[in-house]
């Protein structure tokens, strides 16, 4: 029975490798922006593990910005399962209009996950590109290079980029990015799961997006 449990989890593992992972990392991506160079690439130049997830919304780009630039945690949230990320703590609150006071943001600002857990801006294009940069810090680890002891350095460099660009018929693409790179040999043990379940939030944001933004 144990041999026979042990066989299942592996063709289940074989058959994500093969097939999920790959579909998952570009979900709804067109096979020309999967490789091609978006801003905030440079951040993470060599990254290990590259996330590049579309959809492509019945509005202009500059309709979609605005509910892209408002993004964050006591901000417009993150149009996903605003239950499941409260259940540890986000307190996340989806926006279901655009708020003025959030419509701007500048490289140093900071687009917070969860109360306490923060992303830089490292680049802004308005109405073209958001990128934020930083790393979730990893219990156990040893401490930033910022010399406070208390503050756990995360194993991974991370960038998440927001890219809009318009299509020819009116309609935009909203193209999400992530690029992950190791700095322990055992990051991919961490990183792989979390790129599995960034997929499940990012699908329900994308459409979150597109629904708000595509609204008379």
């Amino acid at each position: 029975m144990l041999r026979r449990l042990a066989l299942v989890k592996l063709v289940v593992l074989a058959g994500y490798v093969l097939l999920v992972r790959r579909w998952q990392l570009r979900w709804g991506t067109p096979a020309p922006l999967v490789d091609a160079p978006l801003p905030g690439d440079e951040v993470v130049d060599a990254a290990d593990l590259v996330a590049t997830r579309s959809i492509r919304i019945q509005a202009p780009a500059a309709q979609v910005w605005p509910w892209v630039v408002q993004l964050g945690q006591g901000r417009g949230g993150f149009y996903s399962y605003d239950a499941l990320e409260n259940l540890i703590g986000c307190d996340i609150h989806s926006a279901e209009h655009i708020v003025e006071d959030w419509q701007h943001l500048e490289v140093d600002d900071v687009v917070r996950l969860h109360p306490e857990v923060a992303l830089r801006v490292v680049r802004v294009e308005p109405g073209e590109a958001l990128v934020l940069e930083g790393s979730v810090p990893v219990t156990g680890a040893s401490s930033t290079t910022s010399g406070d002891d208390h503050v756990p350095a995360a194993p991974y460099d991370f960038t998440w980029a927001f890219v809009v660009r318009d299509a020819d018929d009116g309609s935009c693409w909203l193209v999400v990015r992530e690029r992950y790179g190791y700095r322990r040999w055992w990051t991919w043990l961490l990183v792989e799961p979390v790129a599995a379940v960034g997929f499940v939030m990012t699908h329900r944001m994308l459409h979150g997006i597109r629904a708000r933004a595509e609204r008379p």
